[in-house]
């Protein structure tokens, strides 16, 4: 019998097509970002904002930014998903539950608060941070919505500084993706097909020039 959760990232589809009449209640996209923050973050920074669009003009304001594309406008919600620039000054707040727990040392936290002032003083190294931590609460998301049967449609194509100006963002929220979320109307595509392993996977490299991944 197939594992439920294997089952679900080989059938997740991104979808272009999404039935326009379908909504999701508060609950169900309170659901989605309470599932998608379950993805790990630097220094357990939780440097992201999902941002829901749901009401028609504010989803048609997005889509004049996102190249017309009419999932934007025609899922029941479409979420910009923001990474923020990371602050160490927020560590000791993220951690005092864990550190009250009796999981961590308050010694360690400190430590990791010094640890992410010091990696995350070069702004690029900030930015990729913003970029990867946004990326894991996208793609926790997509996983979510068709755990609670939803399809998504991930986009990159949009005006980053569009959505900012247009959508109030701060100077250290960085807008990374679009994710649509809804009830799949007919005519998507299914999965398209995967590379082989044997062009994407190495094994215990020794670091001579990579060889085939030989399936056992």
């Amino acid at each position: 019998m197939t594992n439920p959760a294997i089952a679900l990232i080989e059938r997740r589809v991104s979808a272009n097509l999404f039935d326009a009449g379908h909504r999701l209640a508060d609950a169900e996209i309170e659901g989605l970002v309470r599932l998608a923050t379950r993805a790990p973050t630097a220094y357990n920074l939780q440097n992201w904002r999902f941002i829901a669009l749901r009401a028609p003009e504010a989803k048609m304001r997005l889509r004049r930014l996102a190249q017309g594309q009419a999932k934007v406008s025609e899922a029941a919600v479409t979420f910009i998903i923001c990474g923020l620039l990371p602050d160490h000054a927020d560590i000791p707040r993220r951690l005092s539950p864990f550190v009250e727990a009796g999981f961590m040392s308050a010694g360690t936290a400190a430590g990791w608060q010094e640890g992410a002032r010091a990696q995350y003083a070069d702004p690029r190294t900030a930015r990729d941070e913003a970029v990867r931590s946004a990326s894991l609460g996208a793609a926790t998301l997509i996983h979510a919505a068709e755990a609670m049967g939803f399809v998504s449609g991930p986009m990159i194509g949009f005006d980053a500084d569009g959505v900012a100006r247009e959508f109030g963002l701060e100077p250290h929220e960085v807008p990374v993706m679009l994710v649509a979320v809804g009830r799949a109307a007919p005519g998507n595509w299914p999965q398209k097909p995967r590379r082989p392993l044997a062009e994407v996977l190495d094994i215990d490299p020794d670091g001579s020039a990579p060889g085939p991944y030989r399936p056992s």
